[in-house]
């Protein structure tokens, strides 16, 4: 079973951030561009919270914020759950699964992100580990 950590190194990719001041519409178009579905704020190089499209569709427009006037602050979740590096991808999907969460940040023993996954990437890494587990038993079995 993979850790996140090595997940992590096999697809480099950093995290998109914004500022907590930046305008959720920015935010908006930044997640649109890279096709993702949350983004981290960081301020001062600290995790300040994550804005997800989640935050949007239950504290946007619906509550009167204008996406171009209202700051991510506002709406994006400060309290964020996190993964370490050390956990597994059978665990970080576990606490996903269990706090209905898809995307989640990982952070270091000195609460440094060093990355972030989502449940699909979680999804696609368990898929590509039973489907080798299957062709492993497969080949055991023609021998």
């Amino acid at each position: 079973m993979k850790t996140l950590k090595k997940l992590l190194e096999e697809r480099p990719c950093t995290p998109i951030c914004v500022s907590p001041d930046d305008t959720v519409f920015s935010a908006l178009e930044l997640m649109a561009k890279h096709h993702i579905g949350a983004v981290l704020a960081m301020q001062d190089g600290k995790l300040a919270g994550i804005f997800s499209e989640r935050d949007y569709a239950r504290q946007g427009e619906l509550l009167g914020n204008s996406s171009k006037e209202t700051p991510v602050r506002k709406i994006m979740t400060e309290k964020v759950l996190y993964a370490l590096p050390e956990q597994t991808t059978d665990e970080a999907m576990a606490l996903m699964t269990d706090k209905r969460v898809r995307h989640l940040p990982v952070l270091d023993a000195n609460q440094r992100v060093v990355g972030m996954v989502s449940i699909g990437d979680l999804v696609k890494e368990t898929i590509s580990e039973q489907a080798f587990l299957i062709k492993q038993l497969e080949q055991y079995i023609a021998s």
